[in-house]
């Protein structure tokens, strides 16, 4: 915004479209990125001459708001754990990937203040390796006791450790439920359900997304072949592979215990029709 008004003065709406489009197309399928675009474009109508003072204004406002929200996650998440509790979580769902204290983890780290785990495990989340690099580096921050596993060590440690819980985030939420998280999120709640550990998806209300009737209607983000070809700048699989890299994948509302959000936990989201879970929280607001 301050470069378009820098080049385009009063018309730097115009010349603000075209950041505003790459932002967007950036991540087809988490949706939180685009109801803060939207929000923010919200404000443009209301705003004379300088753009930079309004929007810095709200974006600040979104940053408290999210800090606000993640401890209110993190209470109603830890509440729900009992004691001597296991948990596994996947991917990064941090301080370092949103405002606050985080989502999944934060509900993590509210569970440790409270002396309620027994035992945390980290997927690595190929291929990325945001567990490795990222929880793993947050979790020894805190000083929260953890193990770091290969993503498909996931079913044996469940079920050798005697895991409770899985808890998750969420890139987008459709009307009945369905979750699309990081790839692997969906392998995990099936295993979870075969295993008896129950699935907690922790996420703020902006990841709802009202005009996605389920998980079939979610966009699946394809990332480029060399990620799973490559490691490290050097190629690991053999020559003349061909790769499928699918960043997200849907996990059905019926193997999701609960939701939890800044404005409430929602149990076994299943059960409810298509849409009755946005205008549940509409109501509580």
């Amino acid at each position: 915004a301050r470069e378009a008004w820098a080049s385009a003065g009063e018309s730097w709406r115009d010349a603000i479209a075209p950041a505003l489009t790459a932002l967007a197309d950036a991540r087809p399928t988490a949706i939180n990125l685009h109801w803060a675009i939207e929000r923010m474009r919200a404000t443009f109508h209301a705003i004379d001459g300088n753009p930079e003072p309004d929007l810095l204004a709200e974006a600040l406002a979104i940053h408290h708001e999210d800090v606000a929200a993640n401890q209110a996650m993190a209470r109603a998440g830890a509440a729900r754990l009992g004691t001597e509790c296991a948990v596994l979580t996947h991917c990064n769902t941090g301080a370092l990937a949103t405002g606050g204290v985080g989502t999944a983890l934060g509900v993590i780290r509210a569970a440790h203040a409270e002396r309620r785990l027994r035992a945390v495990f980290a997927c690595e989340a190929r291929p990325w390796l945001q567990g490795a690099r990222l929880t793993a580096w947050e979790l020894e921050k805190e000083g929260i006791p953890f193990r770091l596993i290969a993503d498909s060590a996931a079913a044996l440690t469940i079920e050798r450790e005697r895991v409770d819980w899985v808890i998750v985030g969420a890139d987008r939420i459709a009307c009945n439920g369905d979750v699309a998280n990081k790839i692997g999120t969906w392998n995990l709640a099936l295993i979870a359900r075969a295993l008896g550990a129950r699935m907690m998806v922790v996420a703020p209300t902006s990841t709802f997304d009202p005009d996605c009737p389920d998980g079939d209607s979610i966009p699946i983000e394809q990332r480029p072949e060399e990620e799973l070809l490559e490691l490290g700048g050097q190629r690991i699989a053999a020559p003349g592979t061909r790769a499928s890299n699918p960043v997200f994948d849907v996990t059905r509302a019926r193997y999701i215990d609960c939701i939890v959000t800044e404005r409430g936990v929602f149990d076994n989201p299943a059960e409810r029709p298509p849409g009755e879970i946005l205008k549940s929280l509409d109501q509580a607001g």
